[in-house]
This record gives structure tokens, sequence and C-alpha cells, in this order.
């Protein structure tokens, strides 16, 4: 058990120690993941407890990186890959969707991909281009990936338990913004939180606030800052966007009748549109205001001065709550 309160790294390094002490087809493998314990130190000290066999130091190459891990997991072995930053995460992408993604599929059932590629997400780093990318849509749209985002400690280690146990592929998208931001007790119990589902972080009465990632932080500073406005906001974390627990959110549409949707990822095409038109389609006439979306830009992420202000904030969040308030 942890004595003391950790951060969201620590709880995924506490994660997959678990998961390496416990079953001996998990692997970790990427760049500089072993000597030096991850570029954020997501692997420290793996390397000495687990050795080189199983903490792997791979060449500076995404793509063997990715096809190394499918290769892998479908020979019965459970690979957790890292990519060190969202922007290096193209060269994988096609043995992610032309091959993890569809081995199920492509043999009937007789073999699985399970792998977990882990992915530092998001801006808000001062980080130079290519490391501030929030690019989660790529994968949303593939049939045969689970994505999965934490957004709090306790979740990052029980969804990443999960995500390592899970018999098909997983694209676990970490922010790195909240990295270190606030702790919270984990306990290293190895008990896995429920994939496909979102939380309720919140319950409210008056508008619904629907988010993932570092955006949850500001979305319940946004509930908190309505409800000083007489305004009850419902959180929901989606956690999972693929599959995606809509149940959980139509449930809470039909309670409070509006909508606000909060993500960092451009607004077009934006996984959030995704959420916007399943609820327009299956829960029309419990809404009495249009959905609203507060999103990022349809730009890359302006460094550095302007990255604040490419990302929601709570006033922007307060701002969208209002104007469906708006609406009788």
């Amino acid at each position: 058990m942890s004595a003391q309160p950790i951060t969201l790294i620590e709880a995924i390094t506490q994660a997959l120690a678990y998961e390496l002490r416990s079953d001996e087809r998990v692997v970790v493998l990427g760049e500089d993941v072993g000597v030096n314990g991850g570029v954020f130190r997501a692997t420290a000290g793996l390397s000495e407890k687990f050795g080189p066999e199983r903490i792997l130091d791979t060449p500076l190459d995404e793509t063997s990186i990715a096809g190394l891990s499918v290769g892998m997991a479908s020979q019965g072995m459970r690979p957790v890959a890292e990519a060190q930053f969202d922007g290096f995460v193209y060269p994988m992408v096609d043995f992610m969707i032309s091959h993890a993604a569809r081995m199920r599929y492509r043999t009937r059932g007789r073999l699985t991909c399970p792998m977990v590629l882990r992915v530092p997400w998001g801006g808000g780093i001062r980080a130079p281009e290519h490391h501030s990318e929030a690019n989660e849509a790529i994968f949303t749209n593939v049939p045969g990936l689970r994505v999965v985002m934490p957004s709090s400690p306790q979740r990052a280690y029980g969804l990443l338990l999960a995500a390592i146990r899970d018999p098909d592929p997983v694209i676990y998208m970490e922010p790195k913004r909240i990295y270190r931001q606030y702790k919270e007790l984990v306990p290293d119990d190895g008990e896995a939180l429920p994939l496909d589902v979102c939380y309720v972080l919140r319950d409210g009465s008056d508008i619904t606030l629907v988010t993932w990632g570092a955006q949850v932080k500001e979305t319940l500073e946004a509930a908190d800052a309505l409800a000083k406005e007489g305004i009850s906001a419902e959180v929901i974390d989606v956690a999972t966007l693929t599959p995606l627990d809509f149940p959980t959110i139509a449930e809470s549409v039909a309670k409070t009748h509006r909508c606000v949707i909060v993500h960092e990822a451009p607004r077009t095409a934006g996984f959030g549109g995704e959420i916007a038109a399943r609820i327009a389609h299956e829960c029309l006439f419990d809404l009495l205001a249009p959905v609203e979306r507060v999103t990022g830009y349809d730009t890359h992420i302006p460094l550095f001065r302007l990255e604040m202000k490419y990302l929601p904030s709570v006033d922007k969040i307060v701002a969208a709550a209002r104007r469906a308030m708006a609406y009788s």
C-alpha cells in the first residue's frame, strides 16, 4: 500500500511495477525507458528492479517500437510501449491501425493483440512543436482500439492496470500537464478500474459538463464557479473515449437538459463533435438548449506565450454554460 499520496506520473510507475511483478508476460519498451527512466520519469527505477530483459531501451525508432509490440502481443506477451510525446506517435499509426486494431478481426479471434501504447498527451507544459498535441481523434475513429485517458492519480493507476490486462490494444493517453499537478492516496492493491465507463465526478441538476484528461480540473473549477451563481453542474469524466459509455451521458442530459463538452483538441472533427452528434440524435427532446463546445482552435497549438490562451479555461467553460442556461 502507498503510505503517502502520489502524483499521476508516480501512479503510472506504481501500476507498471505491480503488473511487472504479477505477470511475467509484461514487458515495457521505448526510448530511454530503461537506464534513464523515461523522459517524464514514468519508468524510473523499473530497470533496476526488473532488469533489461523486461524494461527494454529501444533505438529512436517509433515504427520499430510499434511493430515489435504488435509482434510480441500476437505471440502471447503483454508489451507496454511508450511514445515519448504525443507528436511522436505518427510513425506508430500504421502498425496500430493496420495491425494491432485488426488482429482479432483478421484472424477471426485466433489471435489478439494485448498491448498498451502509452502516449504523454496534450499541451500546457511550454514544450516545442510535436510535444503538445491532442490527437486522440486519430484513434477514436478506428474499430478495434480502446482509447483511455486518466485524469487523476487514482484513475491513472486503476485504468492502466485494466489496460494492461485487456486482451485487445489500448491507446493510453496521459495528460502530461497534470503529471505532477496534485497528489492522491493510491493504494497499491492491484485493483483495476473498469474500462468503457464514464465517471460522474459531481452530481448536478441544471447542466451537464462532459470532458476528459487534463480539462477535468478546469471543468470541476468551472462547476464550483457556476455553483456560486446558483447553477448546479454535473461533471462527467469520459475516461474511456472509445468504446464510449454514452448511456451515462444520456442519463445526465435527460436530467439537466443542457450540455457543455470540453476538450483541448481542435474543434473541427474533435471527439466532442461525436458526443454532440449522439446527444442531438438520441437526446433531442431532452434538450432545452443547443449543445455547447469549448475546445482548442483549428490551429497548431501556439508556442509559447499563447499556449494557455489556446487551451480551454475556467472562464470559457463558465461562459459556455451561461449561454446554455440563457435558453428558457
